[in-house]
């Protein structure tokens, strides 16, 4: 058996997960008289005290609505959301902060956009997604596909949950009118190779819409290198508040596609004969915006900017070289669902004779938190053949020993239904 107590490997020790530990006061706490363990990353990060602090602020010495306000609060509060408009749009690399929009998350992003470009569908249209989806990003199509007579059609995957490539060259064609695909499977952690497809696509006039939920806590995208026309993801996952995600789009594009929703802030001028939408990106921004959420949002970015990115990435993939190890000599019966060349630091498993929602239970009462269920992805859960998964997702402040307390709660475990 592989010895728990290794000691950790050669190239973390710049990368000071310690020191970092401490900006996330949520870590410091004991779950059933045990140290907090937090390994559902993947689900919602926690938030460093930066992003508590930057809202703290917002609430104490400027709270106001934005946009129009005759008063100091009013310019202060205009003043911090725009910044964090720009901080976003900095992020992504995108040409304007005319081309980033405000949503409630990954979801409702994804909507606007199905929603925009539900005028362009026609029967016979076909909607590319992937086997390994998240439901936001199939249900949406299905939903404008009902209405327009378009088709949404599922490129496959391979047993090691990578994009079947012989599958995309097959379906990519002519009735072929948006790609919509995960850059990060939130499942599998599979990084997929999206430049070249997005490049693909557009050769053949396909609007691509990237689901960048997943990825975003890990490496940071340029959308512009990319390519895509849309790339969305929510805050709470990069370390930011909920209630709030965020839209990008090509400037063209939003310009042609309709408004999501509507109300104060998105008009140029009301009247009962007419009336006519405001410029972007407050066209898509109808009703007040989530102020407080988008400055946590900046202060999330801002945090992630100072720190050491090359030494997080170095730092997570040694988390889950360190899991890959252990599930080979540790827990027999252990297997793992997904195993791309490149990922991100998840692991979904199963273990022989035990239900995932037992592994959650019994994880839980060691002070360890993990996912478990379908994870909102039932049609990978049916490629493999599995009601659902465990899931334990590592972020840059978790800790080798972290990853090796799971596994000596996973021998515990095996041990007592033994």
């Amino acid at each position: 058996m592989t010895d728990l107590s290794m000691a950790k490997k050669a190239g973390t020790a710049a990368f000071d997960v310690e020191a970092i530990r401490r900006d996330f006061p949520i870590l410091d706490q004991q779950i059933n008289g045990k140290p907090l363990v937090y390994l559902d990353n993947g689900a919602s990060s926690q938030k460093p005290i930066a992003v508590l602090d930057a809202m703290d602020h917002y609430y104490r010495e400027m709270h106001s609505n934005v946009h129009r306000g005759a008063h100091t609060l009013g310019d202060r509060a205009t003043s911090a959301f725009e910044g964090a408009r720009e901080k976003v749009r900095a992020f992504l690399n995108a040409d304007s902060t005319r081309e980033i929009i405000w949503t409630r998350g990954t979801t409702e992003a994804i909507n606007v956009v199905a929603n925009g470009l539900a005028g362009r569908l026609k029967p016979g249209d076909e909607i590319l997604v992937s086997h390994m989806e998240h439901h936001a990003n199939i249900v949406p199509w299905q939903m404008v596909a009902e209405r327009t007579g378009a088709k949404v059609v599922p490129i496959q995957i391979t047993p090691q949950g990578e994009l079947d490539l012989d599958s995309f060259n097959s379906l990519l064609g002519d009735r072929t009118r948006v790609l919509a695909l995960t850059h990060v499977s939130n499942v599998l952690g599979t990084v997929n190779p999206i430049a070249p497809l997005i490049e693909q696509a557009k050769a053949h006039g396909v609007i691509t819409v990237i689901d960048g939920a997943q990825a975003v806590p890990h490496f940071q995208p340029d959308v512009q290198a990319l390519g895509c026309d849309f790339y969305v993801f929510s805050s709470h996952k990069l370390f930011g508040p909920t209630g709030v995600g965020v839209l990008y789009g090509k400037a063209q594009l939003l310009e042609e596609m309709p408004p999501f929703q509507g109300g104060g802030e998105m008009i140029e001028r009301v009247s009962f004969e007419r009336t006519t939408w405001n410029v972007l990106p407050y066209k898509f921004e109808a009703g007040t915006p989530p102020v407080a959420e988008a400055i946590g949002l900046g202060a999330a970015i801002d945090y992630l900017g100072n720190l050491d990115r090359s030494g997080m990435e170095a730092a997570e993939n040694a988390l889950l070289t360190r899991a890959n190890e252990l599930v080979k000599s540790v827990v027999p019966g252990m297997e793992i669902i997904g195993t791309a060349s490149q990922k991100v630091p998840v692991m979904s498993f199963k273990i022989a004779g035990l239900h995932p929602s037992d592994i959650g239970t019994l994880l839980d009462q060691q002070g360890i938190a993990i996912r478990t269920g379908h994870h909102c992805a039932m049609p990978l859960m049916d490629f493999y053949g599995v009601p659902g998964t465990a899931r334990a997702s590592f972020a840059f402040y978790n800790t080798l020993e972290e990853v090796e307390q799971l596994f000596t709660a996973l021998q515990k475990i095996q041990r007592l239904f033994a």
